[in-house]
């Protein structure tokens, strides 16, 4: 497995096509255009993928949301994938980073039907800050990490 970073986005690249893909099987979107957006308007950002031959099997994404404090956003694996320690690998990586930038919090919110990546984040140190219900109504689980 190959880990590679990135901060700034190369929308035409094939690892960028490749993780698009991903993001839309793993979350049943038409369109992964909501990934461009977000991170167009933020000025410091990550993307982190795991590469089996090439091919995008698993990513995570995050940005600073204030001075000192990182959100985690968005991140899956390939269901083929999984179970193999892909995302504890990049949410490693996310957080070496995220001290090496001088952050002293990552943050990330989750719903209680994502429950791998849930106990995923408890067993990385997390704890849970909060809970809010969004506009679907559904209730949302905020979490929080000091590095």
């Amino acid at each position: 497995m190959e880990y590679k970073a990135f901060t700034n986005l190369e929308v035409e690249s094939d690892w960028y096509q490749s993780m698009c893909s991903l993001h839309s099987t793993i979350f049943k979107l038409k369109s992964p255009d909501s990934i461009k957006e977000e991170l167009y308007v933020r000025p410091i950002f990550l993307v982190l993928i795991a590469l089996d031959n090439e091919h995008v099997v698993g990513y995570k994404i995050g940005y600073q949301d204030r001075r000192t404090r990182f959100y985690s956003w968005l991140g899956g694996v390939n269901s083929e994938y999984r179970g193999q320690g892909i995302a504890s690998e990049l949410m490693r990586r996310q957080h070496v980073w995220c001290e090496s930038q001088g952050y002293d919090v990552v943050r990330t919110q989750t719903k209680n039907k994502w429950r791998s990546m849930l106990i995923l984040n408890l067993r990385h140190g997390f704890d849970v800050v909060g809970t809010y219900t969004d506009e679907k109504g559904e209730p949302k689980i905020i979490l929080e990490k000091r590095l």
